[in-house]
């Protein structure tokens, strides 16, 4: 995200921390750099277009820390980073309750150009009160019709990129001076219940066409959403026999919507904290802790959930409330575990050295150890790995336990392919598996009205 601090209220406070750099191009191409360092998929970008404000009632807790406020625009640094770098891939967020599919499909057509096809989309609807009303909403649409919101974006959005420019559009004939042929240039004629997209798409294709798609949703209109149309699935989850139910259940809705078990790659968010010795580590470990900001990390639970823990006592054990914020942020500390019962200051102590991750400390070996664990029990495809210091925090995994995993075969040494779906799936793969929901729009315009066959301005009637 491109803040102070993310996932780790407070940490940006440790002297390791170049987080407070956030605004500076060079922080940004130094981070990537270190990533592809570490052959890692991609840096993912998310994002938020409001602020926390249900804590205490008031955004005055997370200002004062820098929880994901200020925030700025997570596209805007991705071309200096691709050009420093050469297969590190790119996951951009953006809250498509409050965007427009035609030039939102535009802008990540034109990053897939740039980054020549190392661009990823996280699909999210927004979950902040204070997002709808600072985008001219008097309420938060429901959490379910912005799922429905969403499906309807996605189709216009493949449209665009698989169906309106044909393969073999693009000449780039300099003797007779033919840039494209118009005749396999289509309007996508969409008239839909929340979008009115008649004409042509606006960029020629891409090398990924579609760029890859990240989802986070784990409710069950998310995990519906995400069996659908997501590629990538981030989750989350305190123990991987937990998270194992979640991931089963997401490989259930893609083999419901027709496609293969495995064809949803899913990620789960942790924090690493490793050193030479297992000992290290907990000191640093102890360390870190002492920079934590408890308000902060209450404040993310206050957006995540929906619910004030100011107004319980420390004490109080956590109970689920369905809201319309994140409904699945509650489970892991409410429902999951039976046997387990959180208290307001427990959840409060997770969030802030963890976020909606788990950290793992300890020597290479025991990381990596604990690292196989989630991904084997956890029915994982990899993780999403947060920092309590960037870029320290990845720095160290890339010393440390990069190298103890590739010695276990359990980790890349190479790249190999040039895009971020082959980063994903292996080379070869630069586009939508077959049944992926775009893939259907692949040609599906051809032998229909194009841009050689009448006037723009009827193409659009």
């Amino acid at each position: 995200m491109t803040c102070v601090g993310h996932q780790a209220p407070g940490l940006w406070k440790h002297p390791r921390s170049r987080a407070d750099e956030y605004n500076t191009l060079e922080y940004w191409t130094d981070v990537a750099q270190v990533l592809e360092k570490g052959l890692f998929d991609a840096m993912f970008l998310a994002d938020v277009v409001g602020y926390y404000d249900v804590y205490q009632n008031s955004a005055a807790p997370v200002i004062k820390d820098a929880t994901q406020i200020p925030v700025n625009d997570p596209f805007m640094q991705i071309s200096a980073m691709a050009a420093v770098t050469k297969h590190l891939g790119f996951g951009v967020t953006s809250a498509i309750t409050y965007e427009q599919p035609y030039p939102l499909a535009r802008k990540f057509a034109t990053l897939d150009h740039l980054t020549r096809g190392r661009i990823g989309f996280n699909v999210v609807t927004s979950y902040l009160k204070s997002a709808a009303e600072n985008h001219g909403l008097t309420e938060q649409i429901s959490h379910d019709e912005r799922y429905e919101i969403a499906e309807e974006f996605m189709e216009v959005c493949y449209k665009l990129w698989e169906g309106s420019w044909e393969d073999g559009a693009v000449k780039r004939d300099r003797r007779n001076g033919v840039f494209a042929d118009p005749s396999l240039v289509h309007p996508i004629q969409h008239h839909g219940k929340y979008f009115d997209v008649p004409g042509i798409g606006l960029t020629e294709p891409s090398p990924q066409r579609t760029p890859l798609i990240f989802q986070a949703g784990a409710s069950s209109r998310g995990r519906a959403f995400a069996g659908r149309h997501a590629e990538a699935v981030f989750v989350g989850g305190i123990r991987p026999d937990l998270t194992r139910v979640v991931t089963d259940k997401l490989r259930d809705e893609a083999e419901a919507q027709g496609r293969g078990r495995d064809d949803l790659k899913i990620f789960a968010m942790l924090h690493v904290i490793v050193d030479e010795t297992d000992a290290k580590a907990e000191q640093k470990r102890r360390d870190y802790e002492q920079y934590a900001d408890a308000d902060g990390a209450l404040g993310l639970v206050g957006g995540w959930s929906g619910v004030d823990l100011g107004r319980y006592d420390e004490n109080d054990v956590l109970e689920y409330i369905k809201t319309d914020s994140i409904q699945s942020f509650l489970t892991p500390f409410t429902t999951a575990d039976p046997k387990k019962k959180w208290t307001v200051k427990e959840v409060a102590k997770h969030i802030s050295m963890g976020g909606m991750g788990v950290p793992i400390v300890g020597s290479p070996q025991t990381v990596a150890d604990e690292l196989e664990r989630w991904i084997d029990d956890g029915g994982l495809d990899g993780i999403n790995l947060a920092y309590h210091v960037s870029p320290g925090s990845f720095e160290d995994f890339v010393e440390w336990v990069v190298p103890e995993l590739q010695k276990r075969g359990r980790y890349r040494t190479a790249y190999e392919g040039t895009t971020l779906r082959e980063n994903v799936y292996g080379a070869g793969q630069t586009k939508v598996l077959d049944t992926h929901p775009a893939a259907r729009y692949r040609g599906a315009y051809a032998g229909k009205p194009s841009a050689a066959d009448t006037p723009a301005r009827d193409l659009v009637s």
